[in-house]
């Protein structure tokens, strides 16, 4: 038996993140995997020392836009295979999606889009969970056991956030993205935190602008979902609250394979 940690972290700029010392993180947590989302920056605009660590295969997904979206796997895990986007043009173009294949499981780092700024944005958003929903179910019945891990922009369940009544009619907590989360569930992922801890007050975004974190007032946007027929494999689920740095907090999983 061996023990896989793999981490999740919307780091809001990789470039941001390694100026408040992500190497140093990087290196006391100590993960096998890291799946980071919200880059913000260009393939070739990733810190070197972040792109070339010596310990960890790095794999990078840019959007068009420069500045914007992007997502990231660090592994010291090989993969024989990665691979970015949905083979959609419409919905691949901001970089949201890379998926690793490790063998024994699928693993995808993904950015949902954020549906608060405008109605097309949201219908955006609901089509990008719909497609991804189609394409997860697509791998899962070739008989593939699918990690999927990042910030989901969706708080599922009152729970999953500090003001839920206020916030019926704001995107991240509207009833058809939080209907969304249940069908992913009715089609056999599993939402790998609550399995461990069903207390409320855990979260993993905060608004940085109402200093937020300081009273802890957030919301949990930031999921790892495994398939029902790896969930055996998952040994504990965590959201590691202590970790400063953006205005997500990482999340994990313990695999014992």
């Amino acid at each position: 038996m061996s023990t896989i940690k793999i981490l999740s972290w919307n780091v809001n700029g990789i470039r941001a993140a390694h100026r408040k010392g992500f190497m140093n993180w990087l290196d006391e947590y100590n993960p096998d995997i890291i799946c980071i989302q919200e880059t913000k920056a260009q393939v070739a605009q990733i810190p070197e020392e972040i792109a070339n660590t010596g310990s960890y295969d790095t794999y990078w997904a840019q959007a068009e836009k420069r500045g914007y979206s992007g997502v990231g796997i660090m592994s010291k895990i090989e993969s024989g295979n990665v691979w970015r986007g949905m083979g959609s043009e419409m919905l691949d173009n901001e970089g949201r999606i890379l998926f690793a294949d490790f063998g024994d499981f699928i693993l995808g780092s993904v950015y949902f889009p954020n549906g608060k700024a405008s109605k097309e944005r949201l219908k955006y958003k609901m089509t990008f969970y719909e497609k991804f929903l189609e394409y997860i179910d697509a791998l899962k019945s070739k008989g593939r056991n699918i990690i999927i891990c990042g910030d989901v922009n969706t708080a599922h369940k009152e729970i999953d956030l500090s003001n839920p009544k206020a916030n019926e009619k704001t995107s991240g907590f509207l009833p058809i993205e939080r209907a969304w989360i249940d069908k992913l569930i009715e089609h056999g992922f599993i939402d790998t935190f609550r399995i461990f801890n069903q207390k409320p007050n855990n979260y993993s975004w905060w608004d940085l602008r109402t200093r937020a974190r300081e009273r802890n007032v957030g919301w949990r946007l930031d999921y790892f979902f495994v398939d029902e027929d790896f969930i055996t494999k998952v040994k504990d689920g965590f959201i590691l609250h202590e970790v400063m740095g953006s205005d997500h907090c990482p999340v994990g999983i313990e695999l014992e394979m």
